[in-house]
């Protein structure tokens, strides 16, 4: 399996860092760092995210990371890292491409 980072979930990891650098930069680098390197532990583990049943057939799954959620994907040998936002956000994503 390899991750693959979709073009949503990186800019969702730029606005985190951009919302908290300008408050606390260096714990804003810590935090996107830790992020960034988060899904490295699913690639021995892919199903240890809580499966989410709306989106069969397709599997999407979640997993928190400190105080963030990361959603991903997995399909055809390959984790996409959906999205990713601070739990106290209200998100609610219709398209997890």
């Amino acid at each position: 399996m390899k991750i693959q980072w979709t073009s949503k979930a990186s800019s969702d990891l730029v606005r985190l860092h951009e919302h908290l650098s300008p408050v606390a930069p260096e714990a804003a680098a810590r935090v996107v760092q830790q992020l960034a390197h988060a899904p490295d532990r699913l690639l021995d583990y892919p199903r240890i995210g809580e499966k989410l049943e709306a989106y069969e057939p397709r599997e999407v799954r979640r997993i928190i990371v400190g105080n963030y959620e990361m959603r991903y994907e997995i399909a055809a040998g390959t984790i996409f890292i959906l999205r990713l936002w601070h739990c106290r956000e209200n998100r609610s994503f219709e398209s997890e491409e």
